[in-house]
């Protein structure tokens, strides 16, 4: 089964793609040959590191990857990592949910539309902690817990590899999508410091009103500098200062008279400082010692739903106009790394202990806890979540010659890896049942109970082996096998082949085979909550039970197993000159893939909602619940293609074209079923079909973006556009379905460098202030009146399943110095 936005023929999917290419390709006759010899050699040294462990350019990898620069990064007007990388990378999607409780603040990205924990993220190599965050509201990601990327600050950055296909053979778990590799600066000198500010300008039209405004005002100061560190090493230090304010994007009220717009709907507030450091030294002739480590301090405030003063959750006494609970998220992260490498016995041998942490602290702010009546505090601390992790790992290569075309690169290494999750909980009125009879916890986000306490841990254990060398001038292969054991579910192995044919210098072919799996997260493991969701339009106290608890297990659950994959890809790489081409096709099986459950509700208020849910739950005083659980099987098919073209001239400037685009579509296959439910007289629903939406078609199917960069002397300017197709928003009731459109968002920027070595740039992001389309209205005899499926009240006014968010058009500066 698939959920799809409305799909354009294969035919015009083309013919906008090779228009795009047509244009790139646009020849000059001010190419000079000297200018294009150069641009090539330089191409030939881009060296990759991810996905091998034989050092390639980009253009001879036996795998799709690619390399973005730095100064790519740093030359856009966002200051997110994760949204910047979405506008270069072809298949990474990075939406901007609303409403979602923790998942404002801490917004995952996807690779080639799967689950954000489905694809690996390293520093220089070595694997990145996740957040401690479970995303388990209705966003893009539901029941993933991912790694923060924006707790990674731009300025520390030398290059971002993303490598697109399967590679747990390779890494080992989550990398079922890909694989993306931080590569942190490396400096002993020089150094720069950046100053940004922006504003959002812009028109909204939603369904019911509309109206011009100014928001989201930010402000960072961020940079790097390199040092000399003992005589012949480095020690690079950066660091960013963020502080930006709420957007909104709500439509009029319908539930207030006269209707009014009451919601804060759009981006948090965010005010962060984030350091890094990267070292590196010498020891001897043969071994030296490396490091790096980062620290983040952020806070975020996201608002929740509006409550009318007539909401059973308020009291009139404290709140006579109604109320909007503000979500404070105070997030710290911290990481460490620390190793030696060097040869050892012929080997070249690699050591390294890796910890990382990453905690979030709660709070409910303008709320109340109606339970208490007048006596209710307005302000509560609503408990922490807390995942820590520990890397111990050892790598060895060493070439041997055994007769074939090139040396034989024999790769192994093992690592054993520590994990500890911890939830603690809130302040007693954020989660307790007053002396009232009235909603219990507070408003927006209630506190985390004495029941959802956790002090969780697991170990693993893996071992790898990698086979790689060229067979014959043109042919050229690897093979990986990889072992893990984890302490909590079971062992599983992985393989991987891949090879690439040269046709000639110019034309290659390449294509790999491989399994990989997820390990359960501890996250989804034995995270427990109880939050405010509204069924139906009335708002229900929900809690999400680990599997493994009495009240699951009542349900029918079964303690997690292992996500597992089978990957294919098959593509082929053109490169000429300055003009370089690549397009790659993949399909990726996926089994048993975790998802959580709908609220499975036994009694809404004083009403039985189901029989045989409520004589399940009712021994243990719930009403309601959901879990996570194995049980769902997806392919997802698509295609990649990148096109890049240098055009250098005499006396106009160097033109750098780029294109990239990505097609992919998921098909769910094998739905969840659970005996002790589907044997009830009126089953519920195990995972219904607004959450079938969110895992099979929650980014767009083609997703298109084209650049044009332009430097002459001191200047330099650059024009993007990113064009998305339309996304279906499903509805329980497909009456109500609706599209957020297909949309083209254009970026525009100049640059001018003074002598000083000051850099002054301007730039409007979304320059036409696109929005997707709005969330429609039904109208009764010409009032306007919220519809059955959604509960739509006018305050979303505009879909968080868009790809590029709903903030409208942004404009900035940036003065960076350098030395």
């Amino acid at each position: 089964m698939t959920f799809s936005a409305r799909k354009l023929p294969l035919r015009q999917r083309l013919l906008r793609v090779s228009s795009a290419i047509a244009l790139s390709l646009s020849a000059s006759p001010l190419l000079t040959p000297t200018a294009l010899a150069q641009s090539a050699a330089e191409e030939a040294t881009e060296v990759v590191v991810t996905g091998s462990r034989v050092k390639r350019s980009k253009l001879e990898t036996l795998a799709p990857v690619d390399v973005i620069k730095s100064e790519t990064l740093q030359s856009m007007g966002s200051t997110e990592l994760a949204e910047a990388l979405s506008r270069l990378a072809p298949s990474i999607s990075f939406p901007r949910p609303a409403v979602t409780d923790g998942t404002d603040s801490v917004r995952p990205a996807t690779l080639r539309g799967l689950s954000p924990d489905q694809t690996l993220v390293l520093i220089n190599g070595k694997r990145r902690h996740a957040s401690a965050l479970v995303n388990i509201n209705g966003s893009v990601g539901r029941g993933s817990a991912a790694v923060d990327l924006n707790t990674i600050p731009e300025a520390a950055l030398g290059t971002v590899e993303i490598l697109r296909d399967g590679a747990s053979a390779q890494y080992g778990s989550d990398a079922i999508a890909g694989v993306m590799n931080l590569r942190l600066r490396e400096a002993s000198r020089g150094g720069s410091v950046t100053l940004s500010g922006g504003y959002y300008n812009t028109r909204v039209k939603t369904a019911n009103t509309w109206y011009n405004r100014s928001d989201g005002e930010s402000l960072s100061l961020s940079g790097w500098v390199g040092l000399p560190l003992l005589g012949d090493g480095f020690l690079t230090l950066s660091g960013e200062y963020k502080d930006r304010k709420p957007t909104s994007r709500g439509g009029l009220d319908t539930r207030v008279t006269p209707a009014a717009i009451k919601s804060r709907y759009g981006d948090p507030q965010e005010r962060g400082l984030t350091l890094f450091a990267n070292a590196g030294k010498a020891i001897n002739d043969v071994w030296s010692a490396y490091g790096f480590a980062g620290y983040q301090d952020r806070r975020n405030d996201s608002a929740a739903n509006y409550r009318n003063p007539t909401n059973s959750g308020n009291v009139v006494a404290i709140y006579p106009d109604g109320f909007l609970p503000i979500i404070q998220v105070h997030t710290k992260d911290m990481s460490a790394t620390g190793g030696v490498k060097g040869s050892l016995r012929g080997w070249d041998a690699d050591f390294s202990l890796t910890f990382g942490d990453n905690k979030l602290d709660y709070a409910t702010a303008n709320s109340v806890n109606a339970s208490y009546g007048t006596a209710s505090k307005t302000w509560f601390y609503s408990g922490s979540l807390d995942y820590s992790q520990t890397v111990l790992n050892a790598s060895f290569v060493q070439p041997f010659d055994i007769g074939l075309y090139k040396p034989l690169n024999v790769a192994w290494g093992l690592e054993a890896r520590g994990e500890t999750y911890k939830i603690e909980q809130g302040e007693e009125q954020s989660w307790a049942k007053g002396p009232l009879s009235a909603p219990q916890g507070a408003q927006g986000f209630p506190g985390l109970f004495p029941q959802n306490v956790a002090d969780v841990d697991r170990h693993n254990f893996g071992a790898y082996l990698d086979l790689e060398t060229s067979l014959t001038e043109k042919l050229s292969g690897s093979i990986a096998v990889r072992y893990e054991d984890y302490s909590d579910f079971g062992d599983n192995t992985s393989a991987k082949i891949a090879a690439r044919y040269d046709f000639t210098p110019a034309f290659a072919i390449r294509g790999s085979a491989s399994t990989g799996f997820r390990a359960p997260s501890l996250q989804q493991q034995y995270f427990s909550s109880t939050a405010t969701n509204f069924v139906n339009g009335i708002p229900l106290l929900i809690t999400t039970f680990p599997a493994t608890s009495s009240v699951a297990k009542a349900l029918g659950a079964a303690p997690l197993e292992a996500e597992t994959s089978k990957n294919l890809a098959l593509g082929f790489v053109f490169h000429s000159g300055p003009f370089e081409l690549t397009l790659d096709t993949y399909k990726i099986e996926i089994e048993d893939r975790i998802v959580l459950t709908e609220n499975l509700i036994g009694k809404s208020g004083t009403t039985i909602s189901n029989q045989g849910v409520y004589n399940l739950l009712s021994p243990y005083g719930v009403d309601a619940a959901r879990f996570f659980m194995n049980g769902v099987d997806t392919t997802t098919k698509g295609i990649d293609l990148v096109a890049r073209y240098r055009l250098p001239s005499e006396g106009f400037g160097t033109y750098d074209f780029s294109l990239a685009y990505n097609h992919g579509e998921t098909d769910i296959d094998r739905f969840p079923a659970i005996n002790t439910l589907s044997s009830l007289p009126s089953p519920p629903a195990l995972f219904a079909r607004v959450n079938q939406n969110l895992l099979s078609s929650s980014t767009p199917e083609d997703k298109l973006n084209a650049a044009i960069d332009w430097k002459l002397g001191k200047w330099s300017a650059g024009v993007s556009a990113v064009s998305y197709s339309s996304v279906l928003v499903a509805q329980s009731n497909t009456a109500f379905d609706f599209e957020t459109g297909d949309k083209t968002v254009v970026n525009v920027s100049g640059n001018y460098k003074f002598d000083n070595g000051v850099t002054w740039a301007v730039g409007v992001d979304n320059i036409g202030d696109v929005y997707p389309k709005q969330t429609p209205l039904t109208t009764l005899s010409g009032t306007l009146t919220p519809t059955a499926s959604t509960q739509y009240n006018g305050g979303a006014a505009f879909s968080a399943r868009s790809p590029f968010g709903f903030n409208g058009r942004y404009l900035y500066t940036r003065i960076t110095k350098s030395w």
